[in-house]
Formats: structure tokens, sequence, C-alpha cells
């Protein structure tokens, strides 16, 4: 049976590659925003990478942490926790120095009625992060939201596809970028951003959102017909590794898996394992936020967990009784508004 401890044992197991290039990493890490849903898990990994390579290299995690459970699991496995406001100049002037930043502080959930805190958030503070850690090798999570929305016969939009984003969500996403990509021209800073959809790891994300439709017998909407999906502990292991390709000017890079997964088909095949059968909704759109990963899979290969095996871990989760953390991944939003 799964259990949460099972899943965070995978998501936390570094692979050789990792070790071997964590191993090659001066200096040590910050993680800015770790207290999100896929931040603890990518600290715990870093210090276990660290540790397998026989470095003594500090993982500093910073956040608001609003869950002390969050914030002792880090602390048991090895990892520095500092808790701080980053929208708070004081205590942002107070962080450590630290050589290598992994920046995942964002808000996109709650955005329609309080804009301006996303904007603050996903704008506003990369630029104050950017010019207080000019020195350092950051990598920045971003979104595959950044993109317009194309055929969903396409292969997907590649780092050189414009951005089109779609609602102020998007917007900002696409602002934070550019806050980084000026310190990269203007500062040299080493920059990659990592333009993530969608990340499962079982708790939540688009598999979880389909499979608890199922169960609750609710439709699910075919309107965004297909999505890309990514395993989390790859995910997270890419992000780590990525900081070895930071440069300037700053690097972009897709991060998901190497296909586009129908939604129909998904539903059906989880609700088989579910034994339910998917009620749907609507007609099939033709249009999807669909990524090219070609790029990333040139640089690490492919993910370690494929789609078919996630989709077969999320069915025996939520048949485990495998909880989830409340927070629905909207994917089949098209108006981006969240």
């Amino acid at each position: 049976m799964w259990t949460e401890t099972k899943l965070n044992e995978l998501l936390t197991a570094p692979s050789p590659a990792l070790v071997s290039d964590m191993n090659r990493l001066p200096g040590d890490l910050m993680v800015l925003g770790a207290g999100g849903k896929m931040g603890p898990s990518l600290c715990v990994l870093a210090k276990r990478a660290f540790e397998a390579a026989g470095k003594n290299a500090r993982v500093v995690a910073v956040s608001r942490f609003s869950d002390g459970n969050e914030r002792r699991w880090l602390e048991e496995n090895g990892v520095e926790t500092i808790t701080a406001d980053l929208l708070d100049p004081i205590q942002r002037a107070a962080l450590p120095h630290i050589e290598n930043i992994v920046f995942m502080a964002g808000r996109k959930f709650g955005t329609r009625g309080r804009e301006c805190l996303t904007w603050a958030m996903n704008a506003a503070l990369p630029a104050f992060i950017a010019e207080q850690y000019k020195a350092s090798r950051i990598v920045v999570f971003s979104s595959g939201n950044i993109y317009p929305p194309v055929l969903a016969s396409s292969p997907g939009c590649t780092e050189d596809t414009p951005p089109g984003p779609v609602g102020e969500y998007a917007m900002s996403c696409l602002a934070r970028e550019r806050a980084f990509e000026y310190a990269a021209s203007v500062h040299g800073t080493r920059v990659l951003l990592y333009r993530l959809n969608y990340a499962i790891d079982l708790r939540y994300g688009v598999l979880y959102d389909i499979g608890e439709n199922i169960l609750a017998g609710r439709a699910i909407s075919l309107e965004t017909p297909c999505f890309n999906v990514i395993w989390q502990g790859s995910a997270n292991e890419t992000a780590l590794r990525c900081l070895l390709h930071a440069v300037s000017p700053a690097y972009k890079l897709n991060v998901t898996g190497s296909e586009a997964l129908s939604v129909r088909e998904t539903a059906l095949r989880l609700g088989e394992i579910l034994g339910r059968e998917p009620v749907f909704d609507g007609p099939e759109g033709t249009h999807a936020l669909l990524s090219d990963a070609s790029r990333m899979l040139a640089l690490f290969g492919p993910p370690a967990v494929t789609a078919n095996t996630l989709i077969e871990w999320q069915g025996q989760w939520l048949l485990d009784g495998g909880r989830g953390l409340g927070k629905p991944t909207h994917f089949e939003k098209r108006e981006g508004s969240y």
C-alpha cells in the first residue's frame, strides 16, 4: 500500500546523475519559497544528494512556514530553516548570502480579487531578489502558462516560442522571468528560467484532480483536451541539476514529460483502476497549454517515471485512501483566472 512515508522516500532519493552534479556544484544552496508543494521534497532531495556526494554543504529553506509539520520534517532531515516574509525588506535583507539559489516563491491561486498581491509576489519580489543575489547562480521556477495555447495535435511550445500569456497570473509569471533576465543582462547573473507544467506528487496534480472527480461523480471538462505531466521527483532533480546550467544571458528550459496525455483517455484508465465510470462534460476542445521538452530530454534524459506508471500510481494512491493537499491545478481553465 501507498503511505506518505513511502511517497516521500521516493521523492527524495537522489539518482547517481544528481549526486554527480551536486558534487560538482560549488557552495551551499538556499531555496526561497520552500514551503510550497514542491519545496520541502526538493530541499531534502538536495541535502541527501550532497550527503551522498560526501559534501557537507548547507541547504537552507526560506518560507513563512505556515505549516509547522513541514518545518519539522525539513529540520529532521538536516535542512536549515528560516522563517521569513520575503516581501518584507528587513527580513529579506537579513537572509544569508549563498552562492546557489532556487527561487520558488510565487502566487497563483487566489489571484482573482487580489491581483495586486499576485503581482507583488510574481513580479516585484523577483526584481528585489535578482538585485540582492546578483552574484549568485539562480534557478527560477516559472510556468508553461507564459506560452499561448496551441493545437492539441502539436508537439507543444518550444523555448523559442514567443510568449502569449493569458490572464494576470500568466502575465505576472512572464514579469518574473523578465526581472531575472534583466539581472542576467545587466549584472551577468547566472540564471536559468525553469518553465514547469505539471508536476505530479500523488497528493496533488492533474492526475489527482481527474481521479478525485471520478470518485466524486463530478463531470470532467474536455474543453482542455490534453496536458503534460512530470513526476515531481524528476522535476525537483531537474531543478537542482539546472544550477550547473545557469548562465548569462538567462537560459530557458521547458520541464515536463515527453508526451501529451489525453484527458479522456487518462480519465478512462483511472476509471478502470478506481472501478468507476468517468462522466465527461462538453465537447472536446482543440487547444491546450503544451510544452515541448526536447531540450530538457537532451540535457538530462527522460524522467525517471513514465506517464503510464504515474497514472497507475495515482489510481492506487486514491484506492489506498491517500490524502490530497486541497490544491487543485485548475488545468482545465481557459481564461487564465485562478
